[in-house]
């Protein structure tokens, strides 16, 4: 577990804060964290005029996962619009660098001109007002922009958003070529989608490892969990139990009140997005860290009826106190940077 912990120790360089120390709960939570940092300044009048009363950045911070389909309930008259004109919406929320990179770069293996990078310059442009074709290729509204910037400013913070684990064909992560995964000799694992724990054995480690849970459990455990999943949900589970808080915005007033210190961003903000994927990429390190992917199988899509890779996926036992420890970190980021960003664009 020395690995962990150093690439831990390394992260902390992006973020410090007091030792008293992203489904839903985790976009919300960064949503929160930037409602209360912006108060009463120039960016929150720019920002409430772009809501619908009652909206909030918290509220509004999974509109832009609610558009992928019904869970949230009915699709509004401007959730149709959005999705018809961006029929690909759903990729606008991740890149896919090899998470042993240190760095994103455009036209890299794993990126694309619509990648979580690219949109979140794009909706930085829209707000400062930059809009030509050039910076803005799918005529986002401001308020389209907003709602994804809200969004995605957590979406990037989330380590599997960015950094991608994939499996050489005799197994093992590697780094590939554009060629190997053409040839397939690579393969991605969909942002780990297709990584898969065992749910068991990792409630198992949690209930040993973190504070109680007063969510009921399911009357019947799932035999496997996905490593995506897990970094989406089940690990902001873990942080709100280690933190003591039930909701995000107890969660954005507790970490506040420890005066947690971020790494400033620098230059142009439309510039931003290239330093949180790179600082994401450290955390993805510790996300891979003392992992192994198994032997490679097959499952049926429910939905297309498809054939699709999957690896069984072994992590460490003590893999939730890390793994909490940096989610917080990464939702504290996410939430400062929202913030940072917002006021750069409106000072």
């Amino acid at each position: 577990m020395n690995k962990l912990a150093c690439i831990l120790a390394l992260s902390s360089a992006f973020i410090s804060f007091n030792a008293h120390a992203w489904g839903n709960d985790g976009h919300r939570t960064v949503g929160a964290i930037a409602d209360q940092l912006i108060k009463g300044s120039a960016a929150e009048k720019q920002v409430q005029a772009l809501l619908l009363p009652g909206e909030s950045l918290s509220s509004i911070a999974t509109w832009a996962d609610c558009v992928k389909g019904t869970y949230c309930g009915p699709q509004s008259d401007e959730m149709v619009a959005y999705t018809s004109a961006n029929p690909k919406h759903a990729e606008y929320h991740y890149t896919d660098v090899p998470y042993q990179l240190a760095h994103y770069e455009d036209h890299g293996v794993g990126t694309a001109d619509h990648d979580i990078v690219q949109t979140l310059k794009q909706c930085i442009a829209v707000l400062q007002g930059q809009v030509n074709a050039t910076t803005n290729p799918h005529n986002f509204t401001p308020r389209q922009a907003l709602l994804m910037l809200t969004h995605l400013t957590g979406d990037i913070a989330q380590p599997l958003h960015v950094g991608e684990g994939y499996v050489g064909k005799n197994g093992g992560f590697v780094v590939p070529t554009q060629k190997q995964l053409d040839d397939k000799e690579v393969f991605a694992t969909q942002g780990g989608n297709n990584l898969l724990l065992d749910d068991i054995r990792l409630t198992a480690s949690s209930t040993r490892l973190m504070p109680p849970d007063d969510k009921p459990a399911p009357a019947t455990p799932q035999a496997t969990r996905a490593f995506h999943s897990y970094w989406d949900t089940t690990v902001v589970n873990y942080a709100f139990r280690r933190l003591g808080v039930r909701t995000p915005e107890q969660f954005a007033q507790k970490v506040i009140a420890d005066n947690p210190v971020v790494a400033p961003n620098s230059g142009d903000a439309v510039t931003w997005p290239y330093q949180w994927a790179d600082q994401t990429l450290v955390v993805a390190k510790l996300a891979y860290a003392d992992t192994l992917p198994g032997a490679m199988a097959q499952q049926t899509s429910k939905t297309t009826g498809e054939l699709y890779n999957v690896w069984p996926l072994s992590i460490p036992d003590n893999y939730p106190v890390p793994s909490s420890a940096a989610a917080k970190a990464q939702l504290i980021q996410g939430g400062y940077h929202l913030a940072a960003v917002l006021r750069a664009i409106w000072p």
